[in-house]
């Protein structure tokens, strides 16, 4: 699992290195950019709920990217602070939350199997498991238990969901979600368990 963190983390890197020091020189704070990506989340949640899944699948996606910014620049600058990844961790959960509400009015029949009930459920489900997700490891944080590992984290979770709407595949994207979060919350589980008892 930890090879797999390491993949994660150089990934990431790959993305923001060329693209942190440039933002330092335009004087961009850590703060800056989880507001901007706030807003393009926002606006993908907009979209995507008055059916446009292409046009917010790309803003959603230019989010994400918004969104492995502010942490590495934090870091770039020297900049991290308490503040700061509590904003960040809040912003990420009304981003999330807003996410999942705009799939609620999704009503294009070929994105839905012809059935409401099944369409909240799964979208109910595969918030909660993003949810606990995230709330097992900020409470183990809060235990000093580091908690970051899993199969499916957030970065995972926003690369299924953009390409769902890319595709027109939500409801796919949505039924991987609810799996792999909720066996990644297994994993994290037992992971603060065995911590925990040593």
């Amino acid at each position: 699992m930890s090879n797999f963190q390491e993949l994660r983390r150089k990934a990431a890197r790959i993305l923001t290195d060329p693209l942190v020091p440039l933002i330092s020189r335009l004087k961009l704070t850590p703060n800056m950019m989880t507001t901007a990506g706030l807003i393009l989340n926002l606006v993908a949640a907009i979209v995507i709920g008055f059916g446009y899944l292409l046009a917010g699948g790309i803003i959603f996606l230019l989010a994400g990217l918004f969104d492995l910014l502010d942490g590495a620049l934090a870091r770039y600058m020297e900049k991290t602070t308490k503040f700061g990844a509590l904003f960040d961790s809040v912003v990420d959960r009304v981003t999330e939350g807003a996410l999942f509400l705009s799939f609620i009015f999704i009503t294009n029949p070929s994105v839905w199997p012809n059935n409401v009930t099944c369409q909240l459920i799964l979208i109910f489900l595969a918030m909660m498991g993003s949810f606990l997700t995230s709330y097992i490891r900020a409470r183990a944080e809060g235990l000093s238990i580091d908690c970051t590992i899993g199969l499916f984290t957030r970065v995972e979770r926003v690369i299924i969901l953009a390409l769902g709407l890319l595709l027109n595949q939500v409801f796919i994207a949505l039924a991987i979600v609810v799996v792999l979060s909720f066996v990644t919350v297994g994993q994290r589980f037992i992971h603060v368990w065995r911590k925990a008892d040593k």
